[in-house]
Order: structure tokens, then C-alpha cells, then sequence
């Protein structure tokens, strides 16, 4: 047999039946790697995922596996059994209705299998002349969600890879626009404003960005407010945005955005609203008097891999003003003069050029469900943060801490230590009955749960909770 003869086979050549993927002159016949990935992508679908599913010691999966990148390649069967028995098995469970650790994701499964789509049509996404009508289909979401924030019908967006990007790629067009206000920055740097509860990621966007920051003081419940940024911004001329939450990570509280709002248009600085997790609340009626002034916002962020209902990984980015986005991120360059700037091109947008149309799978879900039913399912796991959090505050051992603004609650186990609450999430973890992990509040350790998957049962929730941490 020649080695052609034999790779062809190692990769499923001789197989009858319908031809899935053709054949090429170089790469051969790949109708047994393309059905053995959609037959497994779509049994995936139709099953639940496992909570006792987790990372593994990297010995433990390397000895597993073994060597799978090889000269000559180990076939498409021998690669999918490895994924399947190994690789799959050894990750966190995102989907799982009673994963409610970190901020966990819930895609319905017409978004997940779009995904599917999406990737294999394979589309060039960053440029209107090559993507235009999946572009088209994400811009029609983009301008709902503009809506969603009572913006006028000029704001833009496009979708990056997480609300990293998302926040970095806004704070470099803030930083941008106050530049070509100015004329140049001034002595000393720029100045970037948030509090100790904005996420994570501002603070790496501030070192990217390469300045200073300020620290705006919250109040009891962890807000930001008008009074305290108006001090921080008397004594910090040189502030160029400043960073607000609707919906923080750790607790899930909305910043006094109206008052907020006031602010930044007196001192005249960019105002950008992190809403990865929380923004999705604009959607429910019963929340949303709390982002009342994001209308006033210069750039929002939300991410639909987490309380949206898509896969990872997605996040829309909106500015309500074109003209500082496309300012501070279209790319020059002789191979790109060319393009058509009076499109809209999602790399004129954030710091991006390549890109796929990661919005395609939320545009086929919310076209297949219709907004009504996202909303109802937004409605649902606020129902339930609020019902598990006033069970909890029946429990006689447990303690609420602070009534949830959103689908974050927090409580406590009086009289257990930080080595108590690791043990009970590990081993709950470990039976696949719950996930959860703890977290500090106040500088002290405390539990946490955070509801984004309508499937979730309150009931079940709160037996758990109630029968486990005695």
C-alpha cells in the first residue's frame, strides 16, 4: 500500500455510503472525520451535560491521550475516541442546570447547533465585501440590543470574543476621542475611573492601556454613585472614562447609572457600562427601572454566552456614537485601502481585523424563539434567584446576606471557615449534585450562586442547600 493509499484510509477514504465531505487532490476523502463530528455533535445536543464533568491533573489526561500530533497523523476515528473518552469528559460542565458557580452558560440548543453553522460555512467576518450577509444578520441584532439601551438608531456594534475584549476595545476609543479633544495627553498620563467591584478585566485594560486609575469609594451595598464619582472626579483632571456596572461579577449589583450619567456629562469624560453579565436584565420588566440613565452611556458591553442563552464565545460591543469607534480602530494599510468604509465593517469597530460572526448563533436563536420567549426566560431565573434567596433566609442555619438586584445571591454557613466551604463545594462538586464556589464579601468568605439557566428548579436548589451545609 503507498503512503498515499494509507493515509487515505487512516482518515476514512474507504467508506460507503453517503459522501459527506468530498474529496480533494490533497487532502483526500473526509466523509468519515466530518460524520463521525456531527453524528457526535449532535447526540451531544440532545443530551443534558454531566455537573460531575471537571478538569483533570495534566499528567493524568497526557497519559490518557497520549501522543496525538504526529507526523503521519492517528486518523480521524482514533482522534475522535480521544476527544470523546478523554479530552470532552475532562472539562467544567457550562450548561448544566444546577451549575451555578462563577457565571455559568446556558445556550438553548438552536444556538448551540448554529454554531455548528456558523463554523462551517466558514465566513470572513471583519469586512462587509466578504461577510455581508451574516454582518447584516448580527447588525440586526446589534440594533435591538441598541434599543434595548433607547439608543438612537446611528449607535453601532459588532461582536467580539468576550467582555475583555469588549471593555478594552471601548476604553482605547474613549481614550482616543479625549486625545483628539485635548490635542494631547496630559502631563502625568491619563487617568482611568472604576471601583473595587468593576471586573477583572479593567484593570488589565488600564495596564494595556498604559494608565493610571482612580478608585471610586461604593456605598453599603456595593453601588457606585454620583456623589462619590463627582470627588473623584474634581481632583483627577485627568480622567478619560469611567467604567460603571450593570450587574457586577461577585455580587450582581447595578451602579446608580442615572446619577452616574450627571457626572460624566459635567466633567465631560466617556462613560462605558459593563454589562457582560448583568446587561441581559434590560430585557426583564422587573428589573429594569435599575439601569434607568444607560440611554446616556457613550459604550455598553454584553455578553450573550452568559445570560443570553448562546455559546461561547460571544460578546456585543455598542458605541451610541460611531464616529470615536471608527476613529480609534479602522486599520490603514496598502492592502486595505481598498475597502469600503461607508459599510459597516465590524474591524472598524474594536481591536480586531480577522473575525468570525460569532452573533450568528444568537441571531438564529432569537429569530427561532422570538424575543418574547428570551425575555420570559430572563424573567425566570430572576424568579428563582428570588425565591431561592428567601428560602434561604428561612433556613435557620444559613444566613442571606443582601437581597439579590439581579440572579446573584449570597449567603453564609455561620460558623463555618474557609476550609469548611471548600470541602462542601468539592464534594458537591464531586457528586455531580451542585456547582458552586465560594467567594469573599467584606474581606470575608462567603457562598454564592448565580441563576442564568431558566431550567433551573428553586426547590431542588434549596433542598441541596438546606440537607448539605446542616
Amino acid at each position: 500500500m503507498s503512503d498515499d493509499e494509507s493515509r487515505q484510509q487512516r482518515n476514512g477514504s474507504h467508506v460507503h455510503g453517503t459522501d459527506l465531505a468530498g474529496s480533494n487532490e490533497f487532502w483526500g476523502d473526509e466523509s468519515s472525520a466530518v460524520r463521525d463530528a456531527l453524528q457526535w455533535a449532535v447526540a451531544r445536543m440532545a443530551r443534558s451535560s454531566d455537573p460531575r464533568s471537571t478538569a483533570h491533573p495534566e499528567s493524568e489526561i497526557a497519559a490518557a491521550a497520549g501522543e496525538t500530533v504526529t507526523s503521519d497523523g492517528i486518523g480521524s476515528a482514533e482522534a475522535m475516541r480521544i476527544f470523546k473518552d478523554v479530552l470532552e469528559p475532562a472539562t467544567r460542565s457550562q450548561g448544566h442546570e444546577l451549575n451555578l458557580a462563577y457565571i455559568p452558560g446556558a445556550p438553548n440548543r438552536s444556538a448551540v447547533a448554529f454554531d455548528a453553522v456558523t463554523g462551517s460555512a466558514n465566513i470572513f467576518g471583519g469586512l462587509w465585501e466578504a461577510g455581508a450577509g451574516a454582518i447584516h444578520a448580527e447588525n440586526e441584532v446589534l440594533a435591538w440590543l441598541a434599543s434595548l439601551l433607547q439608543w438612537p438608531d446611528t449607535a453601532v456594534g459588532c461582536f467580539v470574543s468576550g467582555g475583555t475584549t469588549g471593555n478594552l476595545s471601548a476604553l482605547f476609543a474613549a481614550r482616543k476621542r479625549a486625545l483628539t479633544r485635548l490635542g494631547a495627553k496630559p502631563e502625568g498620563g491619563w487617568t482611568l475611573v472604576y471601583t473595587s467591584g468593576a471586573h477583572s478585566s479593567i484593570a488589565t485594560a488600564a495596564e494595556v492601556l498604559d494608565v493610571a486609575t482612580a478608585e471610586v469609594p461604593v456605598d453599603e451595598r456595593g453601588h457606585m454613585t454620583g456623589a462619590a464619582l463627582r470627588e473623584v472626579l474634581e481632583r483627577t483632571p485627568s480622567a478619560f472614562a469611567v467604567v460603571t456596572s450593570a450587574g457586577t461579577t461577585n455580587t450582581g449589583v447595578i451602579d446608580d447609572l442615572a446619577d452616574v450619567a450627571d457626572a460624566c456629562a459635567e466633567y465631560g469624560v466617556w462613560m462605558h457600562v459593563d454589562g457582560a453579565y448583568g446587561g441581559a436584565g434590560l430585557l426583564a420588566p422587573s428589573v429594569r427601572e435599575q439601569f434607568n440613565g444607560i440611554e446616556r452611556a457613550d459604550s455598553f458591553i454584553v455578553d450573550p454566552h452568559k445570560w443570553l442563552f448562546a455559546p461561547y464565545d460571544c460578546c456585543a460591543l455598542l458605541y451610541r456614537e460611531p464616529e470615536a469607534a471608527r476613529n480609534a480602530h479602522s486599520q490603514h494599510a496598502s492592502y486595505l485601502d481598498h475597502i469600503d468604509r461607508e459599510q459597516p465593517n465590524p474591524s472598524d469597530l474594536a481591536l480586531h481585523l480577522s473575525r468570525r460572526v460569532r452573533g450568528l448563533p444568537l441571531w438564529f436563536g432569537l429569530a427561532t424563539h422570538g424575543i418574547e420567549r428570551y425575555r420570559e426566560a430572563i424573567e425566570q431565573t430572576l424568579r428563582t434567584a428570588r425565591e431561592v434567596a428567601a428560602g434561604i433566609a428561612r433556613i435557620e442555619h444559613l444566613d442571606l446576606l443582601v437581597a439579590p438586584e439581579l440572579s446573584v445571591v449570597m449567603f453564609d454557613r455561620p460558623g463555618w471557615d474557609e476550609a469548611d466551604y471548600n470541602t462542601w463545594c468539592y464534594r458537591l462538586a464531586h457528586e455531580g449534585t451542585m456547582l458552586c464556589v465560594p467567594t469573599r464579601w467584606r474581606g470575608r468568605i462567603v457562598l454564592r450562586v448565580v441563576f442564568v439557566n431558566p431550567d433551573t428548579s428553586s426547590a431542588e436548589v434549596l433542598k441541596i442547600l438546606e440537607e448539605t451545609t446542616r
